[in-house]
């Protein structure tokens, strides 16, 4: 069995010698150096490098032989930490280096058979055993470098969520977003230097936080309280128009639900969405999981507007937007899992669409014209797939009385790359 093996011999969990494993990366808390155990402390002395942020090589200083700063932006010590490779080199990171850490990024770079990995208790295990709440039932995000909008799809009744802060004002700026949205009721608890002698936990509802001289080193805890009219974001595909802000260029709920349920967007997947009009296709695909990306591709300026707005007020603030026309605007984008294409799709978009996907790709494209409906149906006959006609009407007021208004019918072509 292949183990975890330190340069002068000794062993991880008793194992035997793996491959030589020259980086190691050490997670440290606010308790320093006492809540290190033997072997991590013989990683620290034993590095001819430890490299980590001011305040953990401060805790850690004692042990340390050469030290190395975290150069700004971070990425910048990649290279560096590589050209080591064969040298005993620690990494210092703050609690579990793989949950929202440095480990991450290293190992994109460096297999995991030439690294040790020993991690401290992270800020969401902290935060739970501070707390009782049970992490499989709790959703843990990160705000950190990252735009405070990723919250608002998790924003459920009841939920609870746990939150690493960007800095001192995060708190304050997730009770702004919390009562904005009507949910100033809910509780937001502030977890500031977990684990050390610094230690301090307080709690208030949003509408009413005043948290003052708060530590930049923070984790939010957030219980979740609506009251009616409070703005949530449902899990159904086919959010209700009000919802996006649009001129009347969007794909209509009912229309929506039944275009996403032809995608079928997958984890991790990523979507063209090609005239994109207000985004609400590629949103809904981002809001279909996490890891889910989309890019839109809209000419005007205005819906362009209307995307980048739509997309922080739904939670998916990331929705890469590119500016122009189809075709010429798909040149050199990554290629799609899924592509949608909206209305007024001609042969040139349509045979750039079909290029495009891979095998198993799926394209759903829809018409409301009967010029659009026309290569819908030719390329039906030459490619396969599946032709649908959908039909919504809605009740209105007829004069004094109630009738049936039908909306434009909609054609639909639904093909998967062989």
């Amino acid at each position: 069995m292949n183990g975890l093996s330190l340069q002068g011999g000794a062993d991880v969990a008793g194992h035997h010698a793996a491959p030589h494993r020259w980086l190691s990366i050490v997670g440290i808390g606010e308790d320093g150096l006492d809540g290190i155990s033997a072997i991590g402390r013989r990683l620290i002395s034993d590095a001819e490098l430890v490299i980590g942020g001011k305040r953990q090589l401060a805790m850690a200083g004692e042990l340390i032989k050469t030290a190395m700063v975290w150069p700004s932006p971070l990425l910048n010590a990649v290279p560096h930490i590589l050209a080591q490779r064969g040298r005993a080199v620690c990494i210092l990171a703050t609690g579990d280096p793989f949950s929202y850490g440095i480990g991450a990024t290293l190992s994109a770079h460096i297999a995991a058979d030439e690294i040790i990995c020993l991690p401290a208790p992270s800020a969401f295990s902290l935060a739970a055993a501070r707390l009782a709440w049970p992490l499989q039932t709790t959703t843990c995000l990160s705000v950190h470098g990252r735009p405070l909008e990723l919250l608002i799809p998790h924003l459920q009744p009841r939920a609870r969520l746990l939150a690493l802060s960007w800095d001192a004002r995060t708190p304050a700026d997730v009770a702004s977003l919390l009562i904005a949205r009507g949910m100033g009721s809910s509780q937001i608890t502030v977890l500031e230097r977990m684990g050390g002698p610094h230690e301090r936990i307080r709690s208030s509802d949003a509408a009413s936080a005043n948290f003052a001289d708060i530590d930049a080193l923070n984790t939010l805890a957030i219980e979740v309280s609506v009251k009616p009219g409070a703005r949530i974001v449902p899990l159904s595909q086919g959010l209700a128009d009000d919802l996006f802000e649009h001129n009347g260029q969007i794909t209509k709920r009912e229309v929506r639900a039944v275009t996403l349920s032809s995608l079928a967007p997958l984890r991790g997947e990523l979507l063209w969405d090609i005239g994109a009009g207000s985004g609400s296709i590629g949103i809904e695909w981002m809001l279909a999981h996490p890891e889910n990306r989309a890019i839109a591709i809209e000419p005007r300026a205005d819906r362009i507007a209307l995307c980048t707005r739509n997309a922080a007020a739904l939670g998916v603030p990331d929705l890469r937007i590119v500016a122009g026309r189809a075709p010429e605007a798909l040149a050199d984008l990554p290629q799609p899992n899924a592509i949608f294409i909206g209305g007024g799709g001609d042969d040139a978009v349509l045979d750039a669409a079909v290029a495009a996907l891979p095998s198993n790709g799926r394209l759903v494209a829809n018409a409301v014209t009967l010029e659009t409906e026309a290569r819908l149906v030719a390329r039906h006959t030459s490619l396969g797939g599946s032709l649908t006609r959908i039909e919504i009407s809605r009740a209105e007021a007829v004069g004094g009385f109630t009738g049936w208004r039908a909306a434009m019918p909609v054609t639909q072509w639904h093909w998967m790359k062989p």
